[in-house]
């Protein structure tokens, strides 16, 4: 007779040690199983979750797989009973290990290309960032694209830079510098030369080319116009394509995650992710948001339909689309003025660009759709928008749609997300990035409603965390910290940028690992540690639950140890 013997967890059984070795024993650790239901509306925590008056406590110690799945959590000496000789062992010294990070609103091929271009991130002032370049290009053969990212469209808003200085030093090469969040462009003359944009040149629907009063360009594009410069540069295609974007998902694990959900998904990006995935050289999993933008791509697979294979490595199932601009650039489409810029309210809807009869063409066709929502007046249209392809199509309205950013919203609109069954999908690193200059765009009153990520779950709606890569630094206890103080990296402001809005430790764990496994329909499948589930597991060298809740600060020295991937190991931090 077989002997089986069980684990025994304060929440009952856990784990079933069955008669054959494990692949992989994770043990040594502080495990958190993430099984016990949510906190309410205001972060208070379940009855059943493993805290008390002391404070967290994770809930097992060791994990072992079989296969791609989890064969059995518990307790150490249990697992220990699964380890055979072919089984390997890790020992995560006591590091805390956590369903697998997701990434939920990423866009990977960019940063693909960015590991290669010159980094901007951080940069102040025109002067050096030019200097930068310069350096680039004594390094490269004349006549070749420079490319560089990451000036902060925002901080910059009210100074933007010129082709002048860059023309003069370098005026051999056609330079391209992309903003931190990818809504403005800069470049040099021979740049506006190869990209075809003279006096006469009309901007994209939604876009805009600063000009001199003479007409002139003056070498800062805006919003949709940095299309003009997307399309001239020469992009990877193809294997070129498929390498870089090996080395960026190999990143992506390296920083513990093990899903990214890629917002934007063009031909090409897709066609690298699938062969990708057909070689076995994913490390994370890809749920692929096609580009409403990329008609040709989107209109196939209105055809074809949703692809619904649970086995696969990369989902598709879901469209990105965008309906207005961004608040740094002025573009985020507000209610009322601009308070920095009387007259002004930005841009959206048929304006930007958005296609209301494909979008709900492909809503009609089965497809989650995540639009990209700025301002309140942005998010109130689309809101409108998906009420109306309700009445029209009431079966869309169980697709999980999603707004992307829902960043600034009008009190009144707060409690129509839930009502209207909407995921808002947000960016806890965009709220203490903003925050320099966010209130001079909005003004006092109209901020309260801005990152409002506690008043978004009181109200009940749901809520998923991500980094909008690479237009905001992606490691998880960045942006985790973010989420439960309302603070930056230099613990500024002290008592946190309207702290009324943060998150709990328990909400922030959740919104990076269970709460996106519903948002991309796998919630089935992964996000907790359990029997039977996908082996998707993040090993810390800190307990975010613990951590987050009496020393908050240490949070932003937090590391990834391991990542698991499918009951793979893709990453481990050496000692």
């Amino acid at each position: 007779m077989t002997r089986i013997l069980w684990a025994i967890s304060t929440a009952g059984v856990i784990g079933c040690l069955g008669p054959e070795p494990a692949d992989l024993v994770i043990t040594n650790a502080r495990v958190y199983t993430m099984t016990w239901p949510d906190p309410d509306g205001e972060g208070q925590p379940a009855p059943g979750a493993p805290r008390d008056a002391t404070g967290w406590h994770p809930d097992a110690e060791a994990v072992a797989i079989r296969g791609t799945t989890v064969a059995f959590v518990g307790s150490a000496a249990q697992a220990q009973t699964l380890v055979g000789p072919k089984t390997t062992t890790v020992d995560l010294n006591g590091g805390t290990l956590v369903p697998g990070l997701i990434d939920s609103h990423t866009h990977v091929v960019e940063l693909s290309s960015n590991l290669s271009r010159v980094n901007l991130v951080g940069v102040t002032t025109e002067a050096e960032a030019v200097a930068k370049i310069a350096e680039r290009a004594a390094n490269v053969s004349k006549g070749e694209w420079i490319i560089g990212y990451g000036w902060d469209e925002g901080a910059w808003a009210t100074r933007y830079p010129t082709m002048t200085i860059l023309t003069e030093r370098v005026p051999d090469h056609p330079v391209y510098l992309r903003s931190l969040h990818g809504f403005a462009g800069w470049g040099n003359r021979l740049a506006f030369e190869r990209a075809g944009i003279t006096r006469s040149t009309v901007p994209p629907t939604g876009g805009q080319i600063l000009r001199d009063a003479q007409g002139e360009a003056t070498g800062v594009v805006l919003n949709r116009a940095v299309e003009l410069f997307d399309q001239a540069v020469p992009a990877a295609v193809g294997a070129e394509l498929e390498r870089q974007l090996a080395v960026a998902l190999d990143t992506m694990a390296g920083r513990g995650y093990t899903a990214i959900h890629e917002a934007g998904t063009y031909s090409a990006g897709l066609a690298a992710f699938e062969a990708l995935g057909r070689a076995g050289r994913l490390p994370v999993r890809v749920y692929a948001m096609l580009s409403a933008r990329d008609t040709a791509l989107a209109r196939r697979w209105i055809a074809r339909g949703p692809r619904r294979d649970d086995s696969a490595m990369v989902q598709v199932r879901s469209v990105k689309a965008y309906y207005d601009g961004a608040l740094g650039s002025r573009g985020a489409r507000l209610l009322e003025d601009y308070s920095d810029r009387p007259g002004h309210r930005g841009v959206s809807g048929g304006s930007y660009g958005f296609d209301q009869g494909l979008v709900s063409d492909l809503m009609a066709a089965g497809f989650q759709v995540g639009i990209h929502a700025i301002g309140d007046a942005g998010n109130r249209e689309v809101l409108d928008f998906l009420e109306s392809v309700y009445r029209r199509l009431p079966r869309t309205r169980d697709l999980r749609h999603r707004i992307e950013h829902a960043q600034v919203l009008h009190p009144d609109d707060i409690p129509r997300l839930s009502r209207a069954l909407l995921i808002a999908s947000m960016e806890p690193p965009h709220a203490v990035e903003d925050m320099a200059w966010a209130e001079e765009r909005l003004g006092p009153e109209r901020v309260k409603g801005a990152y409002a990520w506690r008043s978004l779950r009181r109200a009940g709606t749901r809520l998923i965390l991500n980094s909008d890569l690479p237009g905001s630094d992606w490691d998880f206890f960045y942006g985790f910290h973010a989420a439960v103080t309302r603070r930056d990296r230099a613990l500024e402001p002290a008592g946190g940028w309207y702290p009324a809005e943060r998150l709990t430790p328990e909400e922030a764990l959740r919104g990076y690992t269970v709460w996106p496994t519903y948002a991309s329909f796998s919630e089935g499948l992964s996000g907790t540690i359990a029997v039977g589930r996908q082996a998707d597991l993040t090993g810390l060298d800190l307990d975010p639950l613990a951590v987050g809740e009496r020393e908050p600060d240490r949070l932003v020295g937090g590391r990834p140890m391991l990542t698991v991937t499918a009951g793979r190991v893709v990453f481990r931090r050496p000692r």
